[in-house]
């Protein structure tokens, strides 16, 4: 260090970055350890707490004596250790094996002084690095007793792709969902949990709907808290019933494009709920503009992470829950979400999304084009344009117009989809978004039955709570005629 460099470190005084020391290597150890644990640093030996330079004697030993203190840290700190005149600069670069301890303590630098860490503050490290993953560690509100029903196992074993013979707790083993002690993890519970607010009082998805451009007129507001899974089919649902829809007709088929990309809408949910940070007391919202559609997630980057690195390298910050979603094909491509978002935004025709980023806070941000001067609001029928080759075919049916046979409404072809296996009214109903159960009988579920493309489990006994809707052969061969070939996801 030149003597200019050392002028300019006294000058700004001891702070984060730097500390004075007047002689020795007492106390040195606990410098070293929190400035490792921080971002680096650098002390100054032989200058007093008021920044007068005092110098110190015998270098050579000095230098020895701080080497072999660096290297009594658990681990080791690399340091560079220099003269500048007759100052003693230790530099402290930015360490790669955090957390760092001396003498068996964890020292955390804050403000101008190095503190010990608290038993919490250690914990709260170990977190902020990705030492420590939440999702892996045990939820002790969760009872393999009480919330491991049948029903929710049926549900999860479904998703999972779990052999129909396989002992529930032997597979949740295998698939590090239950600790060695036998207790649920938090990605376990979120996964089979029949409301997650039970589990996770935050875990939740909060949903609205605005008039304009900012948060002042509420239109529409939803919340979701099954499991996380049914909470992406769920707040996709809601969202896609508060877009615009082109109606394209070609020869005599009628398909439907949402304004902004299906695919890359999901996606993004998928990455609030996966990477989301599930300490926070925030949940993940999804807002409706007159001119964006925005999706927060509590939580900022994860460790190791910077915005440079989005699209190019994944660190999920809930590595167990990342690793099952995609056993559930809910995730789709590893490491690719924003390059994948901002592909098939590309491939969409629509504007590139744009991200904010804050230590808390991730945004992803999908402008809209406004459509007149009620966009932004849930939109009536004549929001529902439509495009065609022949003329005749210029009749499309708005969002929640029921269609017959020959031409379903988006949502009834959902529930198709939906019913290749056996599926309740409530599961139904969240496909559509509907809280009516009377309306949602007669004006969504009453046409499939009467054109006998559904049919009930329990015929004799329409009303029962155990009732379920299942596709028939007819509904079949509708699919394959006028619907994309569903996949496991979508079912």
């Amino acid at each position: 260090m030149n003597r200019q460099a050392l002028n300019d470190l006294l000058a700004l005084g001891e702070g984060f970055t730097t500390e004075f020391k007047k002689a020795g290597t007492s106390g040195l150890g606990r410098e070293l350890c929190a400035f490792a644990n921080a971002t680096g640093g650098v002390i100054l030996i032989g200058v007093t707490d008021a920044g007068e330079v005092v110098g110190v004697a015998d270098h050579n030993k000095l230098k020895s004596d701080v080497q072999a203190t660096a290297r009594s840290a658990e681990p080791p700190i690399a340091v560079e250790v220099e003269s500048a005149g007759n100052v003693l600069c230790v530099t402290v670069p930015a360490q790669h094996s955090k957390p760092y301890s001396f003498g068996g303590k964890f020292y955390l630098r804050e403000g101008a002084s190095s503190q010990q860490m608290s038993r919490q503050e250690i914990r709260e490290f170990f977190y902020r690095e990705g030492l420590i993953h939440f999702d892996e560690t045990p939820c002790e509100r969760f009872s393999l007793e009480e919330d491991l029903s049948d029903e929710a196992w049926a549900t999860f074993r479904r998703r999972a792709r779990i052999p129909a013979e396989m002992p529930p707790l032997t597979a949740l083993k295998n698939l590090h969902l239950l600790t060695d002690d036998g207790r649920m993890t938090h990605a376990g519970a979120w996964l089979l949990a029949r409301d997650i607010q039970k589990f996770s009082i935050s875990a939740d998805v909060g949903c609205a709907l605005f008039m304009g451009t900012d948060k002042v007129h509420i239109l529409d507001r939803r919340g979701f808290h099954g499991d996380v899974y049914s909470m992406i089919d769920e707040v996709m649902a809601w969202l896609l019933s508060k877009l615009n829809v082109a109606y394209i007709i070609k020869h005599v088929k009628r398909e439907e494009r949402p304004e902004l990309p299906e695919e890359a809408l999901r996606e993004a949910v998928v990455n609030a709920l996966v990477h989301r940070d599930y300490r926070s007391t925030a949940n993940v919202h999804v807002y409706v503009f007159k001119d964006r559609v925005e999706v927060v997630s509590p939580g900022g980057l994860p460790a190791g992470m910077s915005e440079a690195d989005l699209g190019i390298k994944s660190i999920p910050r809930n590595p167990l829950l990342f690793g099952m979603l995609h056993r559930m094909e809910a995730v789709e491509h590893i490491g690719s979400g924003i390059r994948r978002i901002r592909r098939l935004c590309a491939e969409y025709g629509v504007a590139d999304p744009e991200i904010e980023l804050s230590p808390n806070w991730f945004v992803l941000r999908f402008p809209r084009t406004v459509v007149g001067e009620e966009a932004g609001q849930e939109p009536p029928a004549s929001h529902d344009t439509e495009v065609g080759e022949q003329d005749e075919a210029r009749a499309a049916p708005s969002r929640h117009q029921v269609g017959t046979k020959s031409a379903l409404s988006r949502h009834q072809v959902a529930i198709l989809v939906k019913c290749l296996e056996d599926q309740a009214i409530t599961e139904l109903m969240a496909v559509t978004g509907r809280l009516d159960r009377t309306k949602f009988r007669k004006q969504v579920l009453a046409p499939l039955l009467e054109e006998a493309l559904l049919e009930m489990t329990i015929p004799d006994k329409p009303r029962s709570s155990k009732q379920r809707y299942r596709l028939t052969e007819r509904g079949r061969r509708y699919l394959q005629e006028h619907a994309p070939e569903p996949n496991d996801k979508d079912a």
